[in-house]
């Protein structure tokens, strides 16, 4: 291996890192707005009135 594929290995190995902290933040804001839906449809199926037509 010659000193360029190191230094591509270790970009690569930074991008790679840096996309799945982005794919995690990514995941962790999909499933916060999951849990609003979800508890906002509840109340609104408790209240009997549809959140979607607010």
């Amino acid at each position: 291996m010659q000193a360029s594929d190191l230094t591509r290995m270790r970009e690569l190995e930074a991008e790679n890192a840096k996309l799945k902290k982005m794919f995690a933040d990514v995941s962790l804001q999909n499933m916060a707005l999951k849990d609003i839906v979800e508890k906002s449809y509840k109340a609104s199926r408790t209240k009997g009135v549809s959140a979607l037509c607010h």
